[in-house]
């Protein structure tokens, strides 16, 4: 009899602490989610417009990299958290890079352009076709478009730079 309530007993402490472990972690859960609701939330990232209104004209086998012109990342630069801002800058920058490197590397045929001083991109295809891109209506701070003068130009993945210029030029 005494071998049924010891083990009873340890039955019970062992469902009560499991009990009380489960009851505090919910509590947190629920103080953690009444936090973020008081707390306010940030402000929505919108990419000032660019200083210049200048067109550059693309008719031939291309990747275009555009960067905000200096008043513009000014612009950024103020209304980013320091650290988003440096992120971003640091990404741009070493995406760029390697993107730049594959390019030369396994693609030197690709006619590399820079820009930061033209606010619209505008692509003549072969077939005399236009497609005008502006470049304040894209979000990001920087980024790269690929154009074989066949087919429409398309935004390209910096991240996975080698399985965008297969999959685009290769088509």
């Amino acid at each position: 009899m005494y071998i049924i309530i010891r083990k009873s007993g340890i039955f019970f402490l062992v469902a009560s602490l499991l009990t009380g472990c489960t009851e505090r972690d919910s509590s947190k859960k629920n103080n953690s989610g009444q936090q973020k609701a008081i707390s306010p939330t940030p402000a929505q990232y919108k990419k000032p417009p660019a200083s210049f209104d200048d067109t550059l004209v693309i008719n031939d086998i291309s990747a275009i990299f555009y960067t905000p012109d200096s008043l513009q990342l000014d612009k950024i630069k103020a209304i980013s958290k320091k650290e988003s801002y440096e992120t971003e800058v640091h990404n741009c920058f070493y995406l760029m890079r390697n993107a730049r490197i594959v390019l030369k590397k396994y693609w030197p045929k690709i006619h590399i352009i820079e820009t930061k001083t033209n606010r619209y991109l505008l692509f003549i295809m072969k077939d005399k076709n236009k497609t005008c891109i502006d470049l304040n209506s894209h979000g990001d701070m920087c980024g790269m478009f690929l154009f074989d003068a066949k087919k429409e130009p398309e935004l390209a993945d910096m991240m996975n730079i080698d399985t965008a210029l297969g999959f685009y030029f290769d088509k």
